[in-house]
């Protein structure tokens, strides 16, 4: 079975995958800095003998050799997370996003030269079509990123040299990536911390609210679980027809944010308010957003087939579970 590099896999989505990677029968080695990750993610496997954990970073480039001299899949989604994160710091998300990456791909290409080929999936966003105003975004579609004096655009550019590199990579020296364009994950172990609207919310709410929604709360977002999504990284990482292109990964299933919060005070206590935020008072003047962000699924499912997905109710559910899990 194959040996695997999972960078970031202390994080929300890494954890389930590096999970995922050992109940295939993989090998896996983990690399995370745990600046927005935790190893307590890798709880329920951390003394797997199948594993091996190194807190470190993608910068590191006599680690990065080493391992990818070792291993057959790479599956690189360490990365600058959050809007939060990404209003107050677009020097530390330029600098996780674009330097990593092009470290990696440079070995991997060392690697392949001396004879030994490695895949890789490449862990983009839907960050990157920035405010393109069509309501429905396939991966063709022009990249429309805002004012370079507004942070706000500088993780979707980022991630956009990223994957430039990455198709780059393919088309010149035939390194094996495929890139997928991820929407909205949600579920377990994801936390509120920066900016993530769901936990957010399960967090106010479970607090006694009120849940705060940013601008009138009609931007529409589509969610995805955790679990569909790792299992749409894994069937694409399979598939010889994937291999130099770039997909959306997600749910194509449109909510409001409104909405969202709607749900989750149905769940958890119907007496709770909302209370609402302008962008500005959230994250500062200089911040945009867009009011669309939802996938066309046709490459996707065209390429690997429908991936289940579960109903956002049942996700929700899920999410205050664990969340009272936590508290306990």
């Amino acid at each position: 079975m194959p040996k695997c590099l999972v960078t970031g896999g202390a994080g929300f989505i890494g954890s389930h995958l590096v999970e995922a990677l050992l109940r295939r029968g993989d090998t896996v080695f983990v690399i995370d800095d745990e600046s927005t990750g935790s190893v307590e993610n890798l709880a329920s496997v951390k003394d797997h003998s199948r594993l091996d954990y190194v807190r470190g970073t993608v910068a590191d480039a006599k680690l990065i050799r080493a391992a990818v001299a070792e291993v057959d899949e790479v599956y690189h989604l360490a990365a600058a997370v959050g809007v939060a994160l990404i209003a107050r710091s677009a020097i530390h998300t330029i600098e996780t996003n674009i330097a990593p990456t092009q470290l990696l791909l440079a070995e991997l290409a060392r690697a392949h030269a001396n004879g030994h080929l490695a895949k890789l999936f490449l862990a983009s966003t839907s960050e990157v079509y920035g405010k393109n105003p069509k309501p429905i975004w396939s991966e063709d579609d022009d990249l429309v990123l805002g004012a370079t004096v507004r942070p706000r655009w500088s993780y979707g550019a980022s991630k956009a040299i990223d994957e430039f590199l990455a198709v780059a990579y393919w088309q010149e020296r035939r390194l094996p990536v495929v890139v997928g364009r991820l929407f909205n994950v949600v579920g377990p172990r994801q936390t509120g911390a920066y900016g993530m609207v769901l936990p957010r919310f399960v967090d106010a709410a479970l607090a006694g609210g009120p849940l705060v929604v940013h601008d009138d709360g009609r931007q529409q977002r589509s969610f995805a679980h955790v679990n569909a999504v790792v299992e749409t990284i894994l069937r694409l990482m399979e598939s010889d027809e994937a291999v130099g292109r770039v997909f959306n990964i997600g749910s194509d299933k449109p909510v409001t944010i409104l909405d969202l919060a709607h749900r989750v005070i149905q769940q958890v206590n119907p007496k709770l308010k909302i209370k609402f935020q302008s962008y500005a008072d959230a994250y500062g003047r200089q911040f945009e957003d867009c009011r669309h962000r939802v996938p066309d699924l046709s490459r996707l499912r065209n390429t690997i087939g429908q991936v289940a997905h579960s109903d956002l109710d049942t996700i929700i559910r899920e999410v205050i579970a664990w969340r009272h899990g936590q508290s306990r």
